[in-house]
């Protein structure tokens, strides 16, 4: 329980030290991997209950090969590649947006480091430091934070399209 505590109270500092930006680069990092984790669950959940679906629809046809089945059979591809494709223009915006909102906060740090020079002069470094950090740690939040979600929407978007490709070869067409 008190290493909980500790480990709250740390980052509590962390985001004190921050800025209120950092609060933005959680709220942006929280949403991509909440759309990360439900993607991840369709992929091994619900899809392959969908891709069973279309294959018996299928092997259930009795024409697989006239220009008909086979707009039906594209039908059924595209409406399983929109289901796989779901929210992943979203993760991939939010994976730009973490950087960028991080920048915002070197932005403001850098202005909160401007007002104190102009308030208290040059003299005091133990009051800029504090303004740096609020420059530098947001950066380095927004870029780690970018640099985790690409790294996994590249895995999933890899699945995705292995999933398609599946479905795809389970579908033959003559």
């Amino acid at each position: 329980m008190l290493y909980l505590m500790e480990l709250w109270e740390s980052i509590r500092d962390f985001l004190a030290t921050g800025g209120d930006v950092l609060y933005i680069v959680m709220g942006v990092l929280f949403l991509m991997w909440v759309l990360m984790i439900e993607r991840y669950w369709y992929l091994t959940g619900a899809f392959p209950k969908f891709r069973n679906e279309i294959i018996a629809k299928w092997d259930a046809r009795k024409d697989t090969t006239s220009w008909y089945a086979h707009r039906i059979r594209e039908a059924w591809i595209s409406e399983a590649n929109d289901k796989l494709n779901a929210r992943i223009l979203l993760i991939k915006t939010c994976v730009a947006l973490c950087p960028l909102v991080g920048l915002l906060g070197t932005v403001t740090g850098m202005i909160t480091v401007f007002e104190i020079m102009a308030v208290q002069g040059t003299g005091n470094p133990r009051l800029m430091a504090s303004g740096i950090s609020m420059a530098t740690i947001p950066t380095m939040a927004g870029m780690v934070a970018a640099l985790s979600g690409m790294f996994f929407a590249t895995r999933l978007e890899s699945k995705v399209r292995r999933a398609k490709e599946g479905l795809i070869d389970s579908l033959p067409h003559h």
